[in-house]
Formats: C-alpha cells, sequence, structure tokens
C-alpha cells in the first residue's frame, strides 16, 4: 500500500512540476516525506522519488532561464536536454544518503548470451537486430519526404540532441531508478513505475498528457532491452536513432 501511494504522488508530481505548477508539486512531494518519515518499508525508493522531484524542480528552473536567452531554439533545446543533468544528480544524492550502491547496467552486453522470450530463445546479436531494425522504423518517412538539404542543416543539431538526450534519460530511468527500485521492490513493480515515469516526464517538454503516456511503451520497451541484455548500452542506442528519428522528421523543432 505505501509503494502504491509514493508511485501515485511521484507520477502526480511528475505532472505537476512539469506542467510548472510548482506550490501544486510540492504537496505530492511532501506527502512522500510523510510516508518516508512514517515507515521504515520502502524508504530507499520513496527517497528515490522525493530527489527525482526536487531534481525536475531545479531542471524546470534552470529550463525557464534558458527559454529567456536571445540565443537560437536548437541552442535552447540542446541546454534543456543538458539539464537533465540536475534530475540525475538528485537521483545519485539520494543513493548516497542511503547508502546504496550506485549501479547502472554499465557493463557491456555478453555476444553469447541466449535471450529467453516468451516461446523460444534468440542468441544476443539476433535480439539487438531485430530492436535496431524496429527503431529505425522511425526514419524511414526523412527518405520520402524530407529534402537533404534540410537533413543537412539540422544534421549536427539532430546527433548532438540524440545522444545527450538518449545517454541522460537512460541512464537516469533505467540506469540509476530501474536498478535501484529493482533492489527494493519487485522487478514488476520496478519497470512499472519507471515506464510511465519516463512517459510522463515528456510533459515537460511540451507533449500533452495523452501523448506522453504512450511514450511510456517506449520506457516499457527499453526497460525490457536492459534487463534481457544486463546492459544498458543496447538501450542507448535504440533511443539515440529513435531520437534521430524524432529530429530528421521535424518533430522537436
Amino acid at each position: 500500500m505505501f509503494l502504491l501511494f509514493s508511485a501515485i504522488f511521484f507520477f502526480v508530481g511528475i505532472i505537476l512540476f512539469s506542467f510548472r505548477l510548482f506550490v501544486w508539486g510540492f504537496l505530492p512531494l511532501i506527502s512522500l516525506l510523510i510516508i518516508y518519515i512514517t515507515t521504515n518499508k520502502y524508504r530507499v525508493s520513496i527517497s528515490l522519488f522525493m530527489f527525482f522531484l526536487l531534481g525536475l524542480l531545479m531542471f524546470q528552473i534552470g529550463s525557464t532561464f534558458i527559454y529567456e536567452w536571445n540565443i537560437s531554439e536548437e541552442s535552447k533545446i540542446i541546454l534543456n536536454r543538458s539539464l537533465l543533468m540536475l534530475i540525475l544528480v538528485g537521483t545519485v544524492i539520494s543513493l548516497m544518503l542511503s547508502k546504496q550502491k550506485i549501479f547502472f547496467f554499465a557493463q557491456l552486453p555478453d555476444r553469447q548470451r541466449l535471450i529467453t522470450m516468451p516461446f523460444h530463445t534468440i542468441k544476443l546479436p539476433y535480439f539487438l537486430l531485430i530492436g535496431l531494425m524496429g527503431s529505425s522504423i522511425i526514419l524511414i518517412p526523412l527518405f520520402i519526404h524530407q529534402e537533404i538539404n534540410y537533413l543537412k542543416s539540422i544534421l549536427l543539431f539532430g546527433i548532438l540532441f540524440a545522444i545527450i538526450n538518449a545517454t541522460l534519460e537512460e541512464v537516469i530511468w533505467r540506469g540509476i531508478m530501474l536498478s535501484s527500485l529493482k533492489r527494493n521492490v519487485s522487478t514488476f513493480y520496478a519497470v512499472l513505475i519507471t515506464s510511465i515515469g519516463f512517459g510522463l516526464l515528456h510533459i515537460s517538454i511540451g507533449i500533452p498528457l495523452i501523448i506522453s503516456l504512450l511514450f511510456s511503451f517506449g520506457g516499457l520497451f527499453y526497460a525490457i532491452v536492459v534487463l534481457k541484455t544486463k546492459s544498458i548500452y543496447p538501450s542507448i542506442v535504440f533511443h539515440i536513432v529513435i531520437n534521430l528519428g524524432m529530429v530528421f522528421n521535424g518533430w522537436i523543432i
């Protein structure tokens, strides 16, 4: 029950802070603090939620200042994505205060590993190839509709955005959050919480709530990739490909 309410307050906090409703955002944050004080169970996870929200608050405040600067839209977006580091720092501080080991699936995937699927097993290289092909589908429209000159004009921005955004989001959600929650709650809850939270965080970049929730399926996909491969690097690569497609298809600017 404590975990359920904590997760709900965590999600509500992400939504409120993402909409820049800062005063209201402190209500779920205070609620998490009360739960933290009144119970010894799930304290590590609740602390993680609180410090994530504090990092998100700093991220939103920083983003507000950035968008007032007289710089290009591309520069504002890159700086905004870089500020995700504030959320990452918040989660790391939480783990340090809780005296938890910081682990984020940093090992390289074992090429000899067999991936167990519902009805069969598949070798890791084939699993990764299928995932890469699936992620690359997003690139198909740009070969049909976009001009070469347009792609050249946003190539550097697209690469920087994709690398910064994908790396930081994966380290935060599938690295710190998933690995830490998995140690303290069931894998099912860890995947569910990080997938929904990942989707909701997209509200902060102007994506509507319903569409942001659909991004949770992307979070679920990345979580499965990380858990199956025991490595964060494949999910980062897949995420980079998706982000490149979003930029080149004109969905970011």
